[in-house]
């Protein structure tokens, strides 16, 4: 199954796929489980991580919501989406290097999720064109 895929489908794409905002989509669905599973894996460990279950919480709600606008391809909402977009990879960045902090493996590999989701995020955005 492939997100990009469906967003192929629509009858408002007509096979024109913006391929850089599929891999966002793509990223965006994962990087918000990965933060909430990396949220709860915190709140077990036995230090102080309330900031960085902060971070995860914030990052997977903001991702969730970026998300829902990228597969989103009836009518345009072209400046907002690149705004989320743009917001979406600031706050992965932050959780990223929130994560990094710690040494514990779920931190790892979420800080790596963020990262590239962050990136994805960017090229997305850059790649999404004015309405009009």
């Amino acid at each position: 199954m492939s997100i990009r895929k469906m967003i192929a489908l629509h009858p408002e794409v007509q096979s024109h796929v913006n391929q850089p905002l599929g891999d966002a989509a793509h990223h965006l669905m994962y990087c918000a489980r990965m933060c909430l599973s990396c949220a709860d894996a915190c709140a077990a460990e036995k230090m102080d991580m309330h900031q960085c279950i902060r971070s995860c919480l914030d990052c997977a709600d903001v991702c969730e919501a970026a998300g829902k606008l990228s597969v989103r391809r009836t009518g345009t909402n072209e400046a907002v989406l690149k705004e989320t977009l743009e917001l979406c990879a600031r706050v992965c960045d932050a959780c990223a290097a929130e994560c990094e902090k710690h040494d514990h493996e779920h931190c790892k590999l979420c800080a790596q999720m963020c990262r590239e989701c962050a990136e994805d995020c960017r090229n997305a955005a850059a790649s999404i064109t004015p309405e009009g």
